[in-house]
């Protein structure tokens, strides 16, 4: 069901069990091959896909939230984005809408690495100040999470994680708007992950890591590892709204 179409009455008379969906994207830079919309694109088409599974007729959908935590790529023109703050906050503000209205399991799907950490703060605040709701399911789901490693069940993949503007990206917007990829993406050369420092954090911005604006090698990309990526990840994505409809109320679901 879409929220978009219904009325209010409609909404009121949903079972307050109905798991709402919130996707989230972005609109940043993704590189000089690949247009500012991507994340949003992705998203939606992985969305669209969820909503032809028979799982989608038991959730309630918002539309589509493209605008981001995205600050890490503002030198780069074109990218719109909400500060950490602002947008943590907006993102409370649409969950706790539902929880008013007396929904009890809300889950946002994301498509943005920039958002993960304001989501899971968002969801960690809205715990505290419903600390003593044992109904209340707050959730959320970056959808290349959602199917484990698709490098491990697509062959000819080169990367085994996700990068920006990357191998997969390029492919899925190759498999969707073609005519969106510029130039000969074969030329476009590999910028590795790096070592990062890790297993630890360290704080960055996209000029840190790469002048041209992606990470990953988008040269290996093509239509058809994409629309194997849809399909694995929309899997994930449906797998997932399954176990929310048919959570029991306990920890370990």
């Amino acid at each position: 069901m879409d929220l978009a179409d219904l009325t209010w009455p409609a909404v009121a008379a949903l079972p307050k069990t109905t798991p709402i969906i919130l996707p989230i994207a972005a609109l940043e830079q993704h590189g000089k091959h690949m247009p500012v919309f991507t994340d949003s694109m992705l998203l939606g088409e992985v969305v669209r896909r969820t909503k032809l599974a028979p799982v989608a007729t038991k959730c309630l959908f918002a539309p589509l939230q493209w605008l981001g935590n995205s600050h890490h790529h503002l030198d780069f023109p074109g990218t719109l984005s909400a500060s950490p703050r602002v947008y943590l906050d907006l993102l409370k503000d649409l969950a706790e809408c539902f929880i008013r209205h007396g929904f009890t399991r809300i889950a946002f799907v994301n498509g943005h690495g920039g958002n993960v950490t304001p989501y899971q703060q968002a969801l960690f605040e809205l715990k505290q100040q419903y600390r003593d709701r044992r109904d209340l399911l707050l959730l959320a789901l970056t959808y290349w999470d959602a199917a484990g490693n698709p490098a491990d069940t697509i062959p000819g993949l080169v990367q085994a994680r996700m990068g920006h503007a990357c191998e997969w990206e390029t492919s899925m917007v190759l498999r969707l708007r073609p005519e969106l990829v510029i130039g000969d993406v074969a030329a476009v050369p590999e910028v590795p992950h790096g070592r990062e420092f890790a297993p630890g954090y360290r704080a960055w911005v996209m000029p840190d890591r790469s002048e041209p604006g992606h990470v990953g090698a988008p040269s290996a990309a093509t239509a058809e590892k994409g629309e194997a990526l849809f399909a694995h990840f929309a899997a994930g994505v449906v797998a997932y709204l399954e176990r929310v409809v048919n959570w029991d109320g306990s920890w370990d679901s």
